[in-house]
Formats: structure tokens, C-alpha cells, sequence
């Protein structure tokens, strides 16, 4: 008997064109590029133009993720945003992307879930796809965390940066084992318990702005790798793989060291471990189809390769995909 799979036939990403070098932050804050390395791993990130807003970033990336795919923007039937920093309170940032593209049918709506927003989107969209309520799906992570920033304060504006990234899933029939293509499961939590270590500080209901981003660093830090491993551990159990059986792990690209400290305690080899949070920072959203794409362009992720997502969040929130490329 077959069951439905949500299958990844391409992805694209896009980057601003301004680069931000922790030499250029060291020249306006009290920083430096070795106190921003040895900390988190980052040396520069991508900062959107005056004008450049999330919409533009992530229709790009859509664009080019509808290209590597080969298919026709009106084949898309679901496009889902992931996004703490929309153009604006309402529409939704998606319909935006979705007239960009041409496309006026089906349905497009934003998903806010901070950092785990791609995750979560992927699980989305997974569900939509696999109840056979829609065909093929546009998933897209799109952040400009540049504009919730305080550029004064220098333990969070050096830690993210711009971009976004996507990609495009199709329901498929495969056989139902765990040598399929696509989705072979997803697992996500949340704890509003956490959300006053890593939250903005304005919003429409409760200051009428927008705010900045506030974090508890080493807060955020104590519980990242638990709750990491925690829902990778779910993954495994839910299908019998081991880490061993994993190719590539790409986790939000938050930190170095909480993912180097997540591979090590998954055991999971360093030379398995996608990273790029050195040339964009945290991204947010957009960490995971940013990294994903990059390992994609270069040739390291190849058909058949197993991928673990993780990610972790304010609110706190968590979650991971399991997939086989």
C-alpha cells in the first residue's frame, strides 16, 4: 500500500547585496570580530536595502526555487511565509508573494513561529499536501530582522541578518517506507514559559510599534540544546533511524556552538553538518532553506541524501523535519 509524501523538487534562496562585516559593527559599537566569532561564529551577514522589504527577498527566493524546480508558478496551489517581520500587520505578507508571482488561485497565508518558522511551515504544508486538500506547495522563509533591531545593543544586532529562501513540495505516491523520497516525519513543541528570553518588545495591540528584539543570551542558550535534541530524538524514534543513517544535518543557523554542541551530543560527524551562520548570521526563518540551498548549489546534497531540519525559537518554540531528498 502507498502512502502520500511531500517531496522537495527544488529550492532557491536570495541574499541582499549589502554585506555587514563585524569589522564595519566594531567601527560603530563596542565590539570586535573576535569577541563575535569566538562567540557565536558569525563574520558578516546581509542587510536589506532602504526599500528592500520581506515580500521582495522572498519572491525572489520563490522565483528561484520554481526555476530549480522546473515548474510553473501557476502548478502552485498552497504558499505558505514564514515570518516574525512582515511588510505590514495585515495583509499577509504571502499574498504579496503570491501576486508577485502571478498567481491568483489557491490560498497563501503567513506563519509566524520565529526561528522554527521554516519548520513549522514544512509540517504545514506536509499536512495540507498529504490530506490531498492541495497538490503542490510553495514553502518560503523570508526575514528582514534588520528592522526590529537595537544597533546599540551590541549583544543582539550582531548576531542576524537578511534573506530568505524556499521551497517547492509536490505531493507524491511512494511505497511508505523510510527509503521514500520526501517527508518521513515532523515533530514540534512550544512553551510559552520561555517568551521573555528571547522576544520584541512592541507589538499592534499591546505598545502600537513595532519594537526591538530583546534576548537573554545565555538563557536562550542553557535550553537550545535540550530542546534540539529532544525533538530529533522524537524523529528517530518515530521511524527507526539513528544518526548514523543521517547525510546531512541542516539546523537553524542560530550559533555555532549550540550547533556544534547539538551534533556532538546527537553524534552526529562535524563534516555532516551543514553551516553557513558565518556569512549570513541568524537569519531566523530563513537560516534553513538559506543553508539547505547553499549545500544544494554546491553539490553536497544530492537525491536519495537523508536531511534532518532542526530549529529553535522565541516563545520558546522547536521542531524538527526529517526528509529524504
Amino acid at each position: 500500500m502507498t502512502v502520500t509524501r511531500s517531496i522537495v523538487l527544488g529550492c532557491g534562496s536570495y541574499l541582499p547585496e549589502r554585506i555587514v562585516t563585524n569589522a564595519e559593527l566594531a567601527s560603530r559599537i563596542d565590539t570586535s570580530d573576535e569577541w563575535i566569532v569566538q562567540r557565536t561564529g558569525i563574520r558578516q551577514r546581509h542587510i536589506a536595502a532602504e526599500g528592500e522589504n520581506t515580500s521582495h527577498l522572498g519572491l525572489k527566493a520563490a522565483q528561484a526555487a520554481l526555476a530549480n524546480a522546473g515548474v510553473d508558478a501557476q502548478s502552485i496551489d498552497l504558499i505558505i511565509l514564514a515570518t516574525s517581520t512582515p511588510d505590514n500587520t495585515f495583509p499577509a505578507t504571502s499574498v504579496d508573494i503570491q501576486r508577485g508571482l502571478g498567481i491568483n488561485h489557491g490560498v497563501a497565508f503567513d506563519l509566524q513561529a520565529v526561528c522554527s518558522g521554516f519548520v513549522f511551515a514544512m509540517a504545514t504544508a506536509d499536512n495540507f499536501l498529504r490530506s490531498g486538500s492541495h497538490k503542490r506547495a510553495l514553502v518560503i522563509g523570508a526575514e528582514t530582522f534588520s528592522r526590529i533591531l537595537d544597533w546599540e545593543d551590541r549583544t543582539t544586532c550582531v548576531l542576524f541578518g537578511d534573506g530568505a529562501g524556499a521551497v517547492v513540495l509536490e505531493a507524491q505516491q511512494q511505497p511508505g517506507a523510510t527509503s521514500d523520497r520526501g517527508i518521513l516525519t515532523s515533530h514540534l513543541r512550544s512553551d510559552g514559559r520561555h517568551k521573555a528570553k528571547l522576544y520584541v518588545d512592541g507589538g499592534v495591540s499591546s505598545t502600537q510599534t513595532v519594537g526591538h528584539l530583546r534576548m537573554e543570551g545565555k538563557e536562550v542558550f542553557k535550553h537550545a540544546v535540550g530542546m534540539i535534541t529532544d525533538v530529533i530524538y522524537d524523529a528517530f524514534k518515530a521511524t527507526g533511524i539513528t544518526a548514523d543513517d543521517i547525510d546531512w544535518l541542516v539546523p537553524h543557523q542560530a550559533n555555532k556552538r549550540i550547533i556544534d554542541a547539538s551534533a556532538q551530543k546527537l553524534r552526529i560527524a562535524p563534516q555532516k553538518v551543514v553551516l553557513t551562520v558565518d556569512k549570513h548570521g541568524n537569519t531566523s526563518a530563513a537560516s534553513i532553506p538559506l543553508a539547505l540551498c547553499d549545500a544544494v548549489a554546491d553539490g553536497r546534497i544530492k537525491k536519495g541524501n537523508l536531511i534532518l531540519f532542526e530549529a529553535m525559537g522565541g516563545g520558546f518554540t522547536w521542531g524538527s523535519v526529517l526528509l529524504r531528498w
